[in-house]
Order: C-alpha cells, then sequence, then structure tokens
C-alpha cells in the first residue's frame, strides 16, 4: 500500500495508484467532470485525496489551460487610504469571480512600478490594474509593452489606449467651489501634493477655471511635494495676511493634504468651520470627528475598484470594443468646516 505523502510531492500519479483507477480519471474528478465517473470511483478518488492530503496544483492547471486566474494590481501608496478602498473595490470582484489578487505597492517610485510589471508579467497574470506612480515616457513604453489587459485607475491618460477608470476631478471640484460660494467665502487657498499627478492637476485647474470666472473668488495655490506642517503654518498665516477683509476657505485636493492643514490650523489656534473654511477632496474616518467634522467631496473608492477590475476581467474575457474612461461622480458631504 503506498504511504501518505508529503502534501507538496503528491500527485495526481499517487492518487491514481492509491484508488487503484486511471489518472484520467482522477483528472476528470478535479476538473469538476465527476458526472462521467460511477459512484465507486468517486468514491475510491475522494479516499485517496483525504488519506494522502492531496492538494491540486491550481497554477499549473490553469496555464495548461490559457489563463492563471491571477491578477496584478500596482499601487503608488498602499497607506494612502484612497489606496485601500480601491483595493477593497478590486478585491470583491476577484473574490467573487474566483480571481487570485497579487498587490503590489511602487510607494509611488517609477523604477519600482517598472519592477513590478516585469515581476507580473514573469507571474502570467491574467490582466494587471495599475494605479500609477506617474507618467514618463519610460512608464508610458513599459505599460505600452505589457501583452495582457490592463487597466488605469485614478491616473487618467486617454492617450494610451487602455480602460480608465477615476473621479470626475472637474465636476467634483467645481461642486465644492459652488458650495464655497454658497457659503459666501471669498478667498480660496488650495493646498496640494505635487501636480505632476493626473488628478491632482485636474482639480487644481477647475478650481482656478471657477474662481477666473467668479469675480468675487480670489485663488492662491501652494504645491507642496512632501506636506510639511511647518510650511503650512507659514503659508496660512500669509494667506491670512493676504486677505484681511475677506472671508476665507482652504481646498485640499486629498486627504493627505487635508490632515496636514488641520494640523496647522490646530498649531495656529485657528478654529475650522468658524474662522476660516475647510474642504477637502477624500472622506477618511477621521474628517467627521475633526471638531465638528470636516466638508469633503467624497469619492465613489471602492466601486472605482469594482468597475476597474469588471472592465480587466471583460478584456481578459475576450471584450475588444474601444478603450472607455469612466469618470465616477464625487458626493458632497457639508459640515461643520464649512
Amino acid at each position: 500500500m503506498l504511504k501518505k505523502n508529503n502534501k507538496s510531492f503528491t500527485t495526481i500519479s499517487d492518487v491514481a495508484k492509491y484508488a487503484k483507477v486511471g489518472k484520467t480519471s482522477v483528472s476528470r474528478y478535479l476538473n469538476g467532470e465527476q458526472d462521467k465517473l460511477s459512484e465507486e470511483l468517486r468514491e475510491k478518488i475522494a479516499q485517496a485525496i483525504a488519506h494522502l492530503d492531496f492538494r491540486p496544483n491550481h497554477s499549473a492547471r490553469m496555464l495548461r489551460a490559457g489563463h492563471s486566474k491571477l491578477i496584478g494590481l500596482l499601487l503608488a501608496d498602499v497607506t494612502n487610504p484612497y489606496s485601500i478602498d480601491v483595493l477593497q473595490g478590486i478585491e470583491h470582484v476577484c473574490r467573487r469571480e474566483g480571481y487570485m489578487l497579487m498587490v503590489c505597492n511602487t510607494d509611488n517610485k517609477k523604477d519600482l512600478q517598472d519592477s513590478y510589471l516585469s515581476l507580473l508579467e514573469a507571474h502570467r497574470v491574467d490582466g494587471i490594474i495599475v494605479n500609477t506612480a506617474g507618467m514618463a515616457q519610460k512608464q508610458v513604453s513599459n505599460l505600452k509593452r505589457i501583452s495582457c489587459p490592463l487597466v488605469l485607475v485614478d491616473r487618467i491618460n486617454t492617450s494610451l489606449g487602455f480602460d480608465t477608470i477615476g473621479l470626475d476631478n472637474e465636476a467634483a471640484a467645481k461642486e465644492a467651489c459652488e458650495h464655497l460660494q454658497a457659503q459666501t467665502y471669498e478667498s480660496i487657498l488650495v493646498v496640494t501634493e505635487s501636480i505632476a499627478i493626473d488628478p491632482r492637476q485636474a482639480r487644481v485647474d477647475a478650481i482656478q477655471a471657477f474662481a477666473k470666472e467668479n469675480d468675487n473668488i480670489t485663488c492662491d495655490v501652494i504645491e507642496i511635494e512632501k506636506m510639511s506642517v511647518s510650511l503650512l503654518v507659514k503659508v496660512i498665516t500669509d494667506f491670512i495676511a493676504a486677505h484681511p477683509k475677506r472671508k476665507k476657505a482652504i481646498f485640499t485636493t486629498n486627504g493627505v493634504a487635508m490632515m496636514s492643514t488641520a494640523k496647522a490650523l490646530k498649531q495656529l489656534d485657528i478654529r475650522i468651520g468658524t474662522q476660516i473654511g475647510l474642504i477637502s477632496i477624500d472622506d477618511p474616518e477621521w474628517a467627521q470627528l475633526f471638531e465638528g467634522g470636516i466638508t469633503v467631496m467624497r469619492q465613489p473608492t471602492q466601486l472605482i475598484g469594482q468597475t476597474a477590475c469588471e472592465r480587466l476581467l471583460a478584456r481578459v474575457q475576450g471584450n475588444n470594443e474601444a478603450p472607455q474612461h469612466i469618470k465616477l461622480k464625487a458626493e458632497l458631504i457639508v459640515r461643520h468646516s464649512t
């Protein structure tokens, strides 16, 4: 009698030998074709699998079938609440459709992004969802050389020929400005991380366009590569001094900038919602707790992830229609800060 092997070395041949059946019968059993086997054969194979603690090599089976059932995900910053919510949306669809997700955190480093793209290709993933660190020519070329389907999240670049999913940044920024205008704010300070990232540039452009179209609104923009509370203290102090008689608000382009701005205002002992307004794109959990809550344009982050994964799987399954550029709507959540 065949002794029980280490499960990592047990093969279909071992199962067939123990059950005293052919390898074809075992393969049919494992591939869901059990209706083609007699009840006696099914029972023998089931007992052999249990005795030998056999674990099928799903990767090998999937590759022989022409697909890996693996989806790759490149995230620019896995610590960002936006990224976590998008990840959850993608994971939900993968779990529902029977795919395994491979997550790579590029930490906003372009060379790491390129390295992970090569790694995912080597693992023969069926498709890749990319939240890119940037779009320098080298990165564009590397994305275009990928042989499997690819979907871009948040970093909208319609010229690459890929499906893109993200926020309608222009509409979100305009609605936020309209809210500030309705609350009689007259001067807006825009605080943003690097605008080398497409969505931030789109948000800043939309705010500046709104101010240009409305004579009663002024707009100042400060771009800070790495958010510094001490630098923001000086910037906010100068902003207040420059507009002494106007009702002022700060617009932050994402949750990271909002957190640093809120810390700077606290350090300056400026009461948010009373002495100055604060509004942001992104709605981290702490935003509703900070001094009565911060008004935000809430992104449909999980829906963005779900939509991206559904588009990717459609491509994996053979959908060859023209690239789609899907922009989802933000929701204005009004709180004490405005």
